[in-house]
């Protein structure tokens, strides 16, 4: 969310570009973990998601290589989502190497 209220000061021009693009990537990144989360009993489904968010994770990266380069962001923001980026890289890389730590209790026991 806090790259979706960023992204509302890039200029109108970069509506179908820069900032569809951060949104869709950064949003992504939730909803393949969600996705796989729901799946987490089968592990190779976990892990593709996971991977998947990784991926979406990344680009997300790039995209705010570009909006600090084209003077939307600034340097502090940068850094502060880059960081923040970096830790939820460093968690998923955990949940793909360590699936069977999610799957959790899935039985209904009452």
């Amino acid at each position: 969310m806090d790259i979706f209220r960023a992204s509302k000061k890039f200029p109108e021009n970069e509506k179908f570009g820069l900032t569809s693009q951060i949104r869709r990537s950064s949003r992504s990144v939730c909803s393949n973990i969600g996705e796989g989360y729901r799946k987490r009993i089968y592990n190779a489904h976990f892990i593709s998601k996971a991977s998947d968010a990784d991926m979406e994770n990344s680009e997300t990266q790039v995209w705010l290589d570009f909006a600090l380069e084209c003077e939307y962001i600034s340097k502090k923001v940068y850094d502060e989502f880059t960081t923040r980026s970096e830790e939820v890289g460093r968690l998923l890389n955990h949940m793909v190497e360590n699936p069977e730590k999610y799957k959790g209790s899935l039985i209904n026991k009452n």
